[in-house]
């Protein structure tokens, strides 16, 4: 993909990002992967914080744009069977370490961008995880190779996509919506809906990727992905200032905390995740619409991990990380680096087979 394809992809998620708060999405919020599925765990019943319920449509978008884009440019290839379960866990270790930092890396770039300070520990934190991951990918770290599958099972993920659009649409009562907090700051359903298709289709084209643009750095010493980020939080900055939106300093700022070393774990954790996944959680959840079944079982952990941690108060708040929160992110970096080492072909050169992780 271009350079110059891959920065306006960049410029365009992130105009998205803030003018999704303008029509109404949290401050420092208008996209991000880990808490808009933590809504939707919350708005399906899976938790009863009141506070974050609500079936966002974005999460629909992205699966359904890449889903129809994929099938334009037959690109939808059925594939899967590549370690399961640890993908799963994997996931949901990502959605705890997400929940500590409050926020995936996409939001991370949105929070920077607007000037939240927090933010840039939580990149040094990300960057250190992604560099936890590649010590593993030059050990010869592999989930092992996925296989092409029947066209039903890339299916699924799509579906339930349409069935959540369905839900919200209808609202059963048995669907929650949050009535204050983050899950009550919501942007028009059609605008949610058509920012979401829209950088769906834009991520799987691109294939931008959080954690793919410095684990390629590190491992290949390729800065091209670097472009797509770097343009992300440039077309956030650039459009925050136009609104006055920007507000820096580590106090004051919406839906985060000021825990440095907790910003820090929060992230590390998901860069460590997501680099032995092979794509942060947009690119997963974005994946698993063109038909990475591997994928749509990394989304569905990061559901269970966002259901697990309000059930059992191990998320963040705007005080901080409460103790059965840092025991989780304790017990996720101990699973990921477990893991890390089981997958690996110690002591030894081999190559890593198959190009990048994320182009899987």
């Amino acid at each position: 993909m271009s350079k110059r394809f891959l920065v306006g992809s960049g410029l365009l998620l992130g105009l998205l990002g803030v003018l999704l708060v303008r029509f109404g999405n949290p401050a420092n919020m208008g996209i991000c992967v880990a808490c808009f599925v933590r809504d939707i765990a919350g708005g399906l019943g899976l938790h009863r914080a009141a506070a974050v319920q609500y079936l966002r449509p974005e999460i629909s978008g992205f699966i359904l744009g890449s889903f129809l884009i994929a099938l334009f440019a037959r690109e939808f290839k059925v594939r899967g069977g590549s370690s399961p379960l640890p993908r799963f866990f994997i996931g949901f270790a990502i959605m705890l370490g997400a929940l500590i930092f409050l926020g995936c890396p996409l939001r991370m770039l949105l929070r920077l961008a607007a000037g939240d300070l927090n933010a840039l520990i939580g990149l040094f934190g990300f960057i250190s995880g992604t560099g936890a991951g590649v010590f593993f990918l030059r050990r010869g770290f592999s989930l092992g190779r996925a296989y092409p599958q029947s066209a039903a099972n890339g299916l699924f993920i799509p579906a339930i996509a349409l069935g959540l659009l369905l839900l919200v649409s209808l609202a059963p009562v048995f669907i929650f919506f949050s009535e204050s907090g983050p899950g009550s700051f919501r942007a028009p359903f059609m605008i949610s809906l058509a920012a979401g298709l829209l950088a769906g289709i834009t991520v799987q084209r691109s294939r931008l990727c959080q954690v793919g643009c410095f684990r390629d750095l590190m491992l290949l010493g390729d800065p091209h992905l670097l472009n797509g980020s770097v343009a992300i939080l440039a077309g956030a900055f650039a459009l925050n200032l136009v609104f006055g939106y920007v507000n820096i300093g580590f106090s004051g700022q919406p839906v985060a905390h000021t825990a440095a070393q907790w910003n820090f774990i929060g992230l590390a954790i998901v860069g460590l995740g997501a680099t032995l996944l092979g794509g942060c959680p947009l690119r997963q959840t974005v994946m698993a619409g063109e038909g990475d079944t591997d994928a749509g079982l990394a989304f569905l952990g990061m559901t269970a991990g966002a259901a697990f941690a309000h059930n059992f108060g191990l998320a963040a708040g705007p005080t901080g990380v409460p103790v059965a929160g840092q025991a989780a992110a304790f017990f996720s970096v101990i699973f990921l680096l477990g893991l890390g080492f089981a997958f690996s072909a110690s002591q030894s050169n081999i190559p890593i087979k198959g190009g990048i992780a994320s182009e899987r």
